[in-house]
């Protein structure tokens, strides 16, 4: 049998796992320390390019999924952009800035090794956080990271050196989140096909048509993805309004937003935020009596258990497909709302003991991200990857303080992904630049926890790590240590009740 071919190690200052959205903002903001990103795959877009249907579209307009420098060229179009689009907009901007230079395409990282700081002794920053210790600076001047690296063709693997590793593998798309079964009812007792959506996306048209024409399919989920498959081909042209009113207004703008809880509130706002919730249910209840009267949630069964504020500061919103309750009148889509399900050889069971009958079960079911992560890395860090609560407990988004020289993007979830991506970038780049320093390694560790906090006060769905009812707080503390200033408006009136986009986060001079 054939040895694969190693090579010796080599060394520059940043790398960058992943050219999808996030990798592709890192790179462009750290273009100046010439990065290598690495790209499994031989084309850049992540999971807008290995995880899309045919139906699958952009959540928003394209105006609130922008990069700050780089406009739509028809961003007042209230169409929603296709998985198509996002990729046509993405390698625009690659090109456009000259990025794809640094990717590396069909190179696959198998193994990162910690191999120190220089001194010869190799410790985490696990072993200074009980005290005020530094984080340290990004860029230290030696290597700090080895990443082995796999290239197609031919299977030779070569091993890096890094100064500072940005990660932007995402959370979504490479592991399937599969269901556990009891024994003798998990799928080998079915004698139908069973997809996750992972794989069904690698599907081409016509394989995809093959699969379900004339077959009674199965889809478990009821999330963007399940949604997608359950109405194949439909066209999602849906605006953000609610009773003649723009969604935006509840929730995107300073003053929405002021209604939230968010970390490092003060005194005052702490005791005025139990005296706004009445307002907050409110809010939360006006959007309900619209979807409601909008949608037939209440005739399917599908109307939540919990308030819609819930779904928001969770990012779980989907946007349905415009036919999509019309396909459910004729029959062609129906519903089932069960806690557990089982397979049996002609399909699925429910705990109601009612049974389908299904040729095809897609299986809409989520991914394993952090496990990415966690199968990467080498131990300790492996470990100290998710904290108790089952959330990276990341400063800024982006650095996790008992991790030295790595940075992650990508990993929490807003209204705009690639806003609160590409934001966190450039605070990224002046960080590794020494452009300010980050505080004491436990004062991090307490602003993650005090995050997780309201996230937990917020949703029960918090292991989402979702920003979106504090965003702009968020950003507005990024913008307060790069020296930016925080209100990013022309006037009071804009920055109260006008929603904040990429736009609004353009270089300062």
């Amino acid at each position: 049998m054939a040895c694969e071919q190693i090579s010796y190690r080599k060394s520059t200052r940043v790398g960058i796992i992943g050219a999808g959205i996030s990798g592709i903002a890192a790179a462009k903001q750290l273009s100046h320390h010439n990065p290598i990103v690495f790209e499994a795959t031989d084309s850049i877009g992540g999971v807008w390019k290995h995880c899309s249907f045919a139906s699958t579209k952009l959540q928003t307009p394209p105006c609130d999924f922008e990069f700050s420098d780089y406009p739509w060229p028809q961003r007042d179009n209230s169409t929603f952009p296709s998985y198509l689009d996002i990729l046509h907009y993405l390698h625009a901007y690659a090109t456009h800035f000259n990025v794809l230079k640094f990717v590396r395409f069909n190179s696959r990282v198998v193994e990162i090794r910690y191999i120190g700081g220089g001194d010869g002794r190799e410790t985490t920053n696990l072993d200074v956080a009980a005290g005020p210790g530094e984080f340290g600076p990004l860029l230290s001047g030696h290597p700090v990271w080895e990443v082995a690296v796999e290239t197609h063709p031919p299977k030779t693997v070569e091993r890096y050196g890094f100064e500072l590793l940005v990660v932007c593998i995402g959370k979504y798309g490479d592991i399937p989140k599969m269901p556990v079964f009891p024994p003798n009812k998990g799928q080998e007792v079915y004698g139908g096909k069973v997809m996750h959506t992972l794989d069904y996306s690698k599907l081409d048209k016509e394989a995809a048509r093959e699969l379900l024409k004339g077959k009674k399919v199965a889809v478990v989920g009821y999330k963007k993805s399940a949604i997608d498959l359950a109405t194949e081909c439909a066209q999602a042209n849906q605006a953000y309004w609610i009773w003649g009113l723009p969604f935006f207004l509840f929730y995107s703008t300073r003053s929405s937003q002021f209604l939230h809880q968010r970390p490092n509130q003060g005194l005052l706002r702490n005791l005025l935020f139990p005296l706004l919730s009445p307002v907050r249910k409110a809010v939360s209840k006006f959007i309900e009596s619209y979807l409601v009267w909008k949608l037939p949630l209440v005739k399917y069964g599908l109307k939540p258990d919990h308030p819609f504020e819930e779904d928001y500061a969770s990012c779980q919103m989907a946007i349905l497909p415009e036919n999509f309750f019309s396909e459910a009148d004729n029959g062609k889509i129906m519903f089932k709302k069960t806690p557990r399900w089982w397979f049996w050889n002609g399909g699925l069971e429910f705990e109601d003991n009612t049974k389908l009958e299904a040729d095809v079960v897609l299986l809409a079911t989520g991914f394993e991200g952090k496990k990415k992560i966690q199968d990467l890395l080498p131990q300790p860090f492996s470990s100290l990857i998710v904290d108790s609560s089952g959330i990276m407990p990341l400063y800024r988004g982006t650095i996790h303080p008992l991790i030295p020289n790595m940075a992650f993007v990508g990993y929490i979830e807003s209204v705009s992904n690639l806003q609160t991506a590409e934001l966190r970038c450039k605070w990224l780049s002046r960080l590794a630049d020494g452009l300010f320093k980050l505080p004491s390694i436990k004062k991090m560790l307490d602003q993650t926890s005090e995050e997780i906090e309201v996230m937990k006060k917020t949703t029960r769905f918090y292991k989402r790590h979702c920003i979106s009812t504090f965003s702009i707080n968020h950003s507005d503390e990024i913008c307060e240590e790069m020296g930016w200033k925080c209100w990013r408006k022309n006037n009071w009136v804009s920055e109260a009740f006008a929603p904040y986009s990429s736009q609004d986060y353009g270089e300062e001079d």
